[in-house]
């Protein structure tokens, strides 16, 4: 065995150690205080036609930085990032020729770490490709772990909640609900998050993907072994080919001794690197509504000959108007555009949409004008129907349109198998084309709000015009029968698993939980309340108030939507625990208010929130939409009440959540006015 080097967190409570073995394999392990972590994991790929690049090398040299400064978000769950790192850059060189070349470089943050290969430019070296990564981490025994199958084209899967000796992802296959799913071996998706027996929690992902494959993690479920295994493509030997020099996206490890500091980190983004637009004041953090759930409850369609065309002038004009009265920001209107007739179910895909022609009763440019006159921004959408090359020919034209138009927001769609045959939504070809979309949709000044799209990997530092994305079983689950929706607790998971990756459009704020007189055989399967509460729970820069106008109406409860918050100077995570409950308090940006939101799974919960946030010295009006007598997912989802109260930092407010229920809370400085009239909360 050569040297072990060793690295610490700033903190000094995570350490990593990296040697090569007597046969010259890079491997690495890691501890979290006294704990162990990672157990002796190997480093190296596979290529095709060539000798892999496993074992056989020599330590040439080695070297140390740290870094701590501060970065700020254009937006974001807080405006100032702390990045503070130390890290070791390990060369490696094979002994035997070709005397292949390779750096590892790990970085390692009081909140987890991060690693990636590195290929030099080097004689005899021109390309490789890779058929295989295999990078492991050996877990050091059978944790608790949340997880969604390694599916290669979609990520709508509900999460599970098993020991990693019980992950199936096999028995997830021919999922009967969705449009497209390739589920090759039994492996996981990324972000996967655990718990330990002694309760520390991991979760693993990678940051920075960039002209690579997606990584999903194969699992031994005798040997609590996870090994990179990379989405692949049926057109080419190889799963990735770049040319040197080169890097790999970072492979990351969260650590938190509970699940709320899971949420609280930031090393996704860190991994990143720095925003590359500049200033993107373009775009502006909003909440929006839309033509959207309309046709998912089958009141209208996205085609005109259906006859109940749902992107008319006089629909849109409708939601417009409600927006400007209602302190909402935006207007979506999905199905504007030709070719929706020919969309979905068809092999022949290719050339169907056309990104600049409306239909007949869809006047764009008069729309635009009207939204103008009444100071509501429109959000286009483009839904590809996962023909990526007839997008790429209309990208210029498209965002071109928009560019004049004034509109700076898009909705990307890429619903059904990939065209060409063979790609999938989460390998190279398909990374590198939406990569192309962002950078694109960057020069005409758009940002991307991506559906059926690569996961997050903190690209949103560098490029800020990824805004959000979907990239889960989302609020449209609800909206159709089979397997009954969305269970209680799939949020209350979600924001500990996906919601580490990034931003989510999941398109809350439900008020008519039964769907009659649409959709009476489903429902929303949470409380108002909860609906409510995932204003602030689930983060988003834009954020949908997805339900129809007329179920907002004289609703009481929709005055918390007209006033949360979507930018924010500082996220708190209060408690939480994972696919159980979670509550996050979140100060807006540019003002005193804060909002907090708190959600359960199916089981009713007391819970406590300290406000000691709050500055000292100030009474804050606190405005609680909770779960009201008899509230219950399923039996009683609309009971809710309000109660305003004065409260300071020393303040604990008692969460009381129904089954499937949630608090959310509005807390601005208090008046005069209020001092007067209000009680104490006690």
């Amino acid at each position: 065995m050569d040297k072990i080097l060793e690295i610490s967190s700033p903190g000094g409570d995570l350490q990593l150690q990296f040697t090569l073995t007597e046969e010259g394999e890079p491997v690495y392990w890691a501890r979290y205080k006294d704990t162990a972590i990672l157990d002796t994991s190997a480093l190296g790929f596979e290529l095709v036609d060539a000798p892999s690049l496993r074992a056989g090398f020599e330590m040439t040299d080695y070297s140390t930085r740290a870094l701590n400064d501060v970065w700020e978000m254009p937006w974001g769950e807080q405006r100032e990032v702390s990045n503070n790192y130390n890290e070791l850059t390990v060369e490696v060189r094979e002994i035997p020729p070709p005397n292949r070349r390779m750096r590892l470089i790990f970085r390692i943050y009081d909140d987890g770490f991060g690693f990636r290969y590195e290929f030099p430019e080097q004689e005899g070296l021109e390309t490789l490709e890779i058929a295989e990564e295999r990078t492991e981490f050996q877990l050091t025994g059978n944790h608790t772990a949340w997880w969604i199958p390694g599916d290669w084209d979609i990520y709508e899967h509900l999460y599970n909640e098993t020991s990693v000796s019980g992950i199936d992802a096999l028995s997830k296959r021919d999922h009967p609900n969705l449009a497209q799913t390739a589920i090759p071996v039994n492996a996981v998706n990324t972000p996967v998050t655990m718990r330990t027996a002694n309760g520390l929690h991991l979760s693993f992902h990678e940051a920075a993907l960039t002209d690579y494959s997606g990584m999903t993690l194969l699992v031994d479920n005798d040997t609590y072994k996870l090994t990179s295994n990379l989405v692949g493509s049926e057109r080419t030997p190889y799963k990735v080919k770049r040319k040197l020099p080169f890097h790999t996206p970072w492979r990351t490890v969260q650590v938190s001794p509970d699940a709320a500091g899971l949420i609280e980190s930031n090393l996704i983004v860190n991994l990143n690197e720095p925003n590359q637009l500049g200033d993107v004041e373009w775009f502006k953090p909003t909440k929006y509504v839309g033509i959207w759930w309309e046709m998912h409850l089958g009141k209208s369609s996205w085609d005109m000959a259906s006859g109940k065309h749902g992107a008319t002038t006089e629909n849109a004009k409708r939601y417009i108007d409600f927006a400007a009265e209602n302190n909402i920001g935006a207007v979506l209107v999905e199905g504007w555009n030709t070719g929706w007739e020919h969309w979905i179910g068809f092999e022949d895909r290719e050339g169907v949409f056309d990104f600049v022609t409306p239909y007949e009763d869809y006047d764009l440019e008069e729309v635009v004008r009207y939204a103008n006159e009444k100071g509501v921004e429109m959000i286009m959408h483009h839904e590809t129907s996962a023909a990526p090359r007839t997008y790429e020919q209309q990208l210029d034209t498209a965002y071109a349109l928009m560019q004049r138009l004034g509109i700076h927001s898009v909705k990307t769609g890429y619903v059904g198998k990939i065209i060409p045959a063979g790609e999938y939504h989460h390998g190279q070809w398909m990374v590198n084309h939406y990569r192309k979309v962002l950078e694109t949709a960057a020069e005409y000044e758009v940002a991307v709000n991506a559906h059926e799209p690569i996961k997050a990997t903190g690209i949103r530092r560098t490029f800020p015009n990824a805004i959000s994305r979907e990239g889960l079983r989302g609020q449209e689950f609800n909206a159709w029968s089979v397997e009954g929706g969305n269970p209680p607790d799939h949020l209350p998971t979600v924001a500990f698993t996906r919601m580490l990756a990034g931003p989510i459009d999941f398109t809350p704020g439900i008020f008519n939980m039964k769907l009659a007189p649409y959709k009476e055989e489903s429902q929303i399967n949470t409380t108002l309340a909860h609906q409510l509460a995932l204003y602030v729970v689930i983060y988003s820069p834009v954020q949908m108030a997805a339900d129809l106008p007329e179920h907002y109406e004289d609703h009481p409860a929709f005055e918390f939507i007209r006033e949360v918050g979507v930018d924010w100077e500082q996220s708190k995570v209060l408690n939480g625990e994972v696919g159980d409950y979670v509550t996050i308090a979140r100060q807006e940006r540019g003002t005193d208010r804060w909002f907090l939101g708190s959600i359960t799974d199916e089981q009713e919960r007391s819970l406590e929130a300290s406000l000691d946030f709050l500055p000292a010295g100030a009474n804050y009006k606190a405005t609680i939409y909770r779960d009201g007598e008899g509230a219950h997912w399923d039996e009683n989802p609309s009971a809710f009440l309000i109660e305003s109260f004065l409260v300071d930092r020393s303040t604990t407010l008692k969460l009381d959540l129904a089954p499937g229920g949630g608090t959310a809370v509005t807390l601005e400085p208090a008046t005069a006015e209020d001092e007067e009239r209000l009680q104490t909360y006690r």
